[in-house]
């Protein structure tokens, strides 16, 4: 064969654009390959699509986790909305004294702790010398006014390094007594 067509990038851009006599004509020359191809010769534009993929995976994963702890807990929040348009990496959840009960494994991701190491413990241990007084402050005057609140604060990786990190806070409450028995935090990096 005078032309190695299988080297052609194009090659079905090529064919589409032909009549059919023209196809005919071009037809006899083209013999399929046993090799195998692959679909890209770029693959950071597939894979950059099959991490999203994977990633909104993880995500829906740790909110069907968080909505069966809320089915087993009797928790009146509606999870679809705290959930709904809210990006993040990690998901905290705390009892009333604030000891954490569960996290998922973005957190571990973005803190370096494994979840044993953090269960039962306070997100204060995320804390540092950076850490500002005032958004100290102000989140613990939040969690007293019982609504849902957002606040950046510096927290602390296991490895000392500093992040800055948005912090969306959410009462959860019982369907039993309609009193408040946990909280929900969805954190990000941000800056």
């Amino acid at each position: 064969m005078k032309h190695n067509l299988y080297k052609m990038m194009g090659l079905d851009i090529y064919l589409s654009s032909l009549s059919k006599s023209e196809y005919k004509a071009v037809s006899a020359e083209i013999s399929n390959t046993s090799r195998v191809m692959t679909p890209l010769m770029s693959w950071d534009v597939y894979s950059q699509g099959y991490i999203d993929t994977l990633n909104e995976s993880e995500r829906l994963q740790d909110i069907a986790k968080v909505k069966s702890y809320a089915k087993q807990l009797n928790w009146k929040n509606t999870m679809d909305s705290i959930f709904e348009n809210e990006a993040f990496q990690a998901i905290i959840i705390t009892d009333l004294n604030q000891n954490i009960v569960w996290v998922n494994k973005g957190f571990s991701k973005m803190t370096g702790y494994a979840k044993n190491e953090v269960l039962h413990k306070t997100p204060k241990m995320l804390q540092g010398v950076e850490t500002s007084v005032s958004a100290r402050r102000n989140i613990k005057k939040k969690i007293a006014l019982n609504t849902p609140f957002k606040e950046n604060i510096t927290n602390y990786k296991k490895s000392g390094e500093p992040y800055e990190c948005e912090v969306k806070i959410f009462p959860l409450y019982s369907t039993e007594d309609n009193n408040k028995t946990h909280f929900i935090a969805l954190e990000r990096k941000v800056g």
